[in-house]
């Protein structure tokens, strides 16, 4: 960190990073920021970090004419979170700022632990709660030296670049947040823990201690109590140091995902990778851009382990092998040169009774039962949206002797000719569902829509755009 900008206080810190977010800059700044962020919430614990930022943003608020809301989440450990919630309620009441709290339980805290399963539930509940409120930025008190303490926790663990890269000072996390609109903030991202102490003295900002900040069985108690002390009697300022590593290896990662999109786009055979383009790239691109096909889809990142074995099954193995290694969170397939990334199945009962339904102009319907999404998307060609909606539909799995019509030109054929003619893989043919209109079939995933039912005019096709109904089918990934 610069001397120029260490020496800035917290409102001056605070107040750049947030005119930062509603670029580009203007005369008027604060015009700019209410137009772009009319209601912003805090992350709000009651703990020390998090109580000056509600300070500070109930400041900032006041003086750019937006509004301010706070919110609290609940977990449900420590004996004494009813009264923290009701602190928090308080304090909130007297600062004038908005409140609302929300009640979790712990999910997977057996498998992930207690840490990390808080800390999913924690962001999922803010993400609902910034979506109930219509609110689009949340800020949270995330500073300097917890950057150094993620740093150093990603690199024990062993991680990459992406890992030691810390935590941006601004970022979207659709997944984490369950909530594709919000943009996340750290505004105090440049400001130590001792400036937060300083300011909560001399402000008599009141707070709350959580007790379970002490329990040194989790690692960031214990780096924090343990190891950082040490780190800065004998490397006073590290933090700043390793603040500044983690900017280089954000820079470092801008690169990667720079060159994993040009490796991708000229790897793709389709929707699918070529494995006659993989092979021409070296490990490490090769590596750079299954992870980066992987992160596309919201998917976990593997190991370094599990990424060297889906390498060298995808380059060694024979071409007529249909091998699968398998991903926490789906299957990678290779066949006829071409790597797939499917579901697990079995995800759904291939038994499972058809699902009758009527469309009422969504956008899309999602079978749960069926383990994908039906879109309806205007088109050229395709059903009349008019008589689409007074059809009795239903979608299901097919049983056999089912044949489409995709042109008015062509004989109707079975959909197993289809799925041969088209290269579809056997494994996906079981759970590629149908889609019916009383006993006329209208669409078969993977194939396309039969042409029979399609809108016409003077026996032929509407040839207007956006004036049909387009039916598509993509199926879960989890």
């Amino acid at each position: 960190m610069s001397a120029s900008r260490s020496s800035l206080s917290l409102t001056e810190l605070l107040t750049q990073a947030l005119h930062a977010l509603s670029a580009p800059p203007a005369a008027d700044q604060g015009d700019t920021f209410a137009r772009r962020f009319p209601r912003i919430a805090v992350a709000y614990s009651g703990g020390l970090d998090s109580s000056v930022l509600l300070h500070l943003a109930a400041a900032f608020a006041r003086t750019q004419g937006v509004q301010l809301l706070a919110f609290h989440i609940h977990h449900g450990l420590s004996a004494n979170a009813d009264d923290w919630q009701q602190t928090c309620r308080q304090t909130c009441a007297a600062l004038d700022v908005q409140f609302d709290t929300s009640n979790i339980t712990l999910a997977n805290r057996d498998q992930s632990g207690v840490e990390e399963a808080a800390r999913l539930g924690r962001y999922h509940a803010l993400g609902q709660l910034c979506r109930q409120h219509n609110v689009e930025l949340l800020l949270t008190a995330h500073h300097l030296d917890d950057q150094a303490e993620t740093v150093l926790l990603q690199m024990l663990r062993g991680s990459g670049v992406a890992g030691m890269s810390g935590m941006d000072q601004a970022n979207g996390a659709a997944e984490l947040l369950g909530n594709a609109t919000l943009l996340l903030a750290r505004p105090l991202l440049a400001a130590s823990r001792q400036q937060l102490e300083d300011y909560a003295s001399s402000g008599n900002v009141a707070y709350v201690e959580d007790e379970s900040n002490q329990d040194t069985r989790y690692a960031r108690n214990a780096l924090r109590h343990h190891v950082m002390p040490a780190l800065a009697n004998f490397f006073p300022g590290f933090q700043e140091r390793f603040a500044r590593a983690a900017g280089h290896a954000q820079a470092a990662q801008r690169l990667l995902i720079t060159l994993a999109a040009q490796d991708l786009a000229a790897s793709l055979d389709g929707e699918y990778l070529s494995v006659p383009a993989l092979r021409r790239l070296d490990m490490d691109r090769l590596d750079n851009l299954l992870r980066y096909w992987i992160a596309l889809r919201g998917l976990r990142m593997p190991s370094a382990a599990w990424l060297l074995e889906l390498r060298t099954q995808l380059l060694e193995a024979k071409e007529d092998a249909q091998l699968c290694v398998t991903h926490p969170d789906c299957h990678i397939r290779r066949y006829r040169e071409r790597v797939f990334l499917t579901p697990r199945h079995p995800a759904f009962d291939q038994d499972a009774e058809p699902q009758p339904f009527v469309w009422q102009g969504q956008a899309s319907i999602h079978f749960s039962q069926f383990s994908g999404t039906l879109f309806f998307e205007p088109a050229t060609y395709g059903f009349d949206p008019a008589w689409l909606r007074v059809q009795s539909m239903s979608v299901c799995l097919r049983s056999g002797g089912e044949r489409v019509k995709l042109a008015l030109n062509r004989p109707g054929k079975s959909l197993k000719y289809h799925y041969q003619s088209l290269d579809i893989p056997a494994w996906e043919r079981p759970y590629l569902p149908i889609v019916f209109a009383g006993k006329q079939l209208l669409y078969a995933a993977g194939i396309g829509m039969d042409c029979q039912a399609q809108a016409t005019v003077d026996n032929g096709i509407i040839p207007i755009a956006g004036a049909c109904i387009a039916l598509r089918w993509q199926a879960d990934l989890r």
